[in-house]
């Protein structure tokens, strides 16, 4: 419950979105697994994945497409309980080379080591108090959470989901998938994600991660999720 208690505290006292901070169309934290059950390979797959798709001309386009041209995100790391860190601060992104210079700090990143399970529920807490106190004001504020697992240690996250959803932020998730949990995407659409447009988009494969990352961060800052879209599988980009 200690993620839940730290959580009702920051919300009760934050500023309403929109309030301070430079203005941008979206604030987007990436929270990512970083837990035992993701493999050295795994953990450069999924940050190759976000470090290529903020570079995607489709998503530079979306960005260049909002109302302040400009967009927050941040990169947040978790594992077991009171392992979250914000490992890339919160940074604007704005064209190529902003997006450029945000993969490439997340490509050089340290490991993390931190076994035990996974914390969801403080990852979120983490998450949510991360964009409450950042220097950005977005018209928009989106958890982005990555895993492939359930929550296993720490605190409940239905209650922590609940009052983030509560409090104006979104929470959408990207499944990895593993074998041994075949009903993994729907766990997090009934546990973790909500909030106006919510979704949870499946990577089948290693092939298709990067792929179902660039959908997801589309989606995400085009602020427009078509159920058709949600229908559709993921498929390995070839470019």
């Amino acid at each position: 419950m200690r993620a839940l208690a730290a959580l009702v505290g920051i919300l009760i006292f934050a500023h309403p979105a929109g309030a301070q901070g430079t203005a941008v169309d979206i604030e987007l934290a990436f929270v990512v697994d970083a837990s035992g059950s993701i493999d050295a390979a795994e953990t450069r797959l999924q940050r190759q994945g976000y470090a290529d798709a903020l570079k995607n001309p489709q998503v530079l386009s979306s960005i260049a497409g909002g109302l302040t041209g400009g967009i927050a995100v941040a990169y947040i790391e978790f594992a077991a309980d009171g392992c979250e860190r914000l490992s890339v601060p919160w940074t604007r992104i704005h064209d190529l080379a902003s997006a450029a210079a945000f993969g490439e700090r997340i490509l050089a990143l340290p490991p993390v080591f931190c076994p035990g399970g996974n914390a969801i529920g403080d990852a979120l807490a983490f998450a949510a108090g991360s964009i409450q106190n950042n220097a950005f004001s977005g018209a928009r504020r989106v958890i982005d959470l990555s895993g492939d697992g359930p929550n296993t240690v720490g605190g409940a996250v239905e209650p922590v989901r609940d009052l983030i959803v509560a409090s104006g932020i979104t929470i959408n998730g990207l499944v990895i998938d593993r074998p041994s949990m075949p009903n993994l995407d729907a766990y997090f659409r009934g546990n973790m994600t909500g909030g106006p447009g919510s979704f949870v988009i499946k990577a089948e494969s290693r092939e298709t991660f990067g792929a179902a990352i660039l959908k997801k961060m589309i989606l995400e800052i085009a602020g427009d999720v078509p159920s058709q879209a949600m229908r559709e599988p993921v498929v390995p980009d070839r470019n």
